[in-house]
């Protein structure tokens, strides 16, 4: 257990440099080469300190609430960047092309790396080529099916607007209405996590009320900074700052459900591993895509919709072709090293071809290759439709 109580000091010793520039108001005298890694590691500290909290607050909640607060601790990291830009394009609308960025590089990273880093973990672990997750996990593709269908509207219709709001959270809301009716299962800890579990009941409890205390506060203390530093930081290197945006602020975020997935993975239990990574994409698929209008609407003090240009179309038009073929390939509740391979290779290329012609092309094929895969296995839908309305036995995870 000592060297999970190192990861625990180590997590919470790199968010201290941020904290200590940010309390003293000199973060801006590092200049944004030195400020955007300062700020982005002590939100992946939090983020590690905040997912090991989560965790063992399981033990000590109800079903329902447990399943309700881990979800919005899943997406706090990536809305807390999210919410800065969404409440600085108010006055500043440049800064919506940062959130669509933000938001849209979190959801594709989901898919397109740690989809098939699971997979790929679970061949190399056992040799087994193919990862078939339990008939509860079809509550959670449903959903994430339906959030993906209403997605192809926000494109046609060129805004994130409050309409976006009612759907998503509408969404998000069924979602865990309906996973909190189904059979709870105790949580499957590890490192960290099992080390704070292993304490006396009112100790652990006050430290995870602590941990979430501490973690939540350096998140949305170390946003503001991050990001800012990531837009400065692209347009005196002649970066794309779009770029910066969309994949270096969701990779601290992400880090830490990726790692502990894949060690889930490792010791055994893709099933649990994999099913992390789906609920997170529902999660930010609904929640954290819903709620960009309505920190939108609140900064600028009265009901309004985010303007999308051609590019930031483009960028969610292509994630949500990318969430067609993820809700395609899952719809036998298998998935395969090879269609996981697919998922991984249409992802990455997209890193070194920003051109709209480029991407709009990887959106038709996500798009046409969902629609073959659902076409192809039609005669397997009525048996998840039938699983996800009677699904029983979904755990935390």
């Amino acid at each position: 257990m000592t060297r999970y109580w190192l990861l625990i000091v180590a997590a919470a010793a790199v968010t201290v440099p941020a904290i200590a520039l940010r309390l003293s108001g000199t973060h801006a005298a590092l200049g944004p080469g030195l400020e955007a890694p300062t700020f982005g590691v002590a939100i992946l500290g939090g983020a590690f300190l905040l997912t090991w909290a989560a965790e063992v607050a399981e033990l000590d909640i109800s079903q329902g609430l447990a399943l309700s607060f881990l979800a919005l601790v899943a997406v706090l990291p990536e809305y807390a960047v999210d919410l800065y830009f969404a409440s600085k394009a108010a006055t500043h609308p440049e800064y919506t092309a940062y959130a669509t960025a933000n938001m849209t590089g979190a959801n594709r990273l989901l898919i397109g790396i740690a989809w098939p880093l699971i997979v790929l973990l679970y061949w190399a672990r056992g040799g087994r080529r193919e990862l078939k997750l339990p008939d509860a996990r079809a509550v959670e593709l449903l959903f994430l099916s339906l959030a993906t269908v209403y997605s192809f509207v926000i494109p046609f219709k060129g805004t994130l607007s409050l309409l976006d709001t009612v759907v998503f959270v509408g969404l998000f809301v069924a979602y865990m209405w309906r996973v909190a009716r189904s059979e709870a299962a105790e949580p499957d800890l590890v490192g960290p996590a099992l080390a704070l579990a292993a304490l006396r009941p009112r100790l652990r409890r006050a430290l995870v009320v602590a941990f979430f205390i501490f973690s939540a506060a350096v998140i949305l203390g170390s946003a503001e900074p991050f990001a800012e530093a990531l837009v400065h930081l692209g347009r005196r290197r002649g970066i794309d700052e779009f770029l910066l945006v969309q994949w270096l602020a969701p990779l601290a975020s992400e880090a830490p459900e990726i790692v502990i997935a894949c060690i889930l993975t490792l010791k055994g239990d893709a099933q649990a591993g994999m099913g992390a990574m789906v609920s997170s994409k529902v999660n930010q698929w609904t929640l954290l895509v819903g709620t960009l209008p309505l920190v939108y609407s609140v900064a600028l003090g009265h009901p309004g919709a985010l303007h999308l240009d051609a590019r930031q179309v483009e960028e969610i038009l292509l994630t949500s072709a990318q969430s067609l073929l993820a809700v395609a390939v899952l719809s036998n509740l298998r998935l395969s090293l090879f269609e996981a391979g697919v998922l991984a290779a249409l992802f990455i290329p997209q890193l070194f071809f920003p051109s709209t012609a480029v991407r709009y092309g990887f959106a038709l094929a996500y798009a046409a290759l969902g629609a073959a895969i659902l076409v192809r296995q039609r005669s397997e839908l009525t048996t998840f439709l039938r699983a996800a309305l009677g699904a029983q036995g979904l755990g935390h995870r």
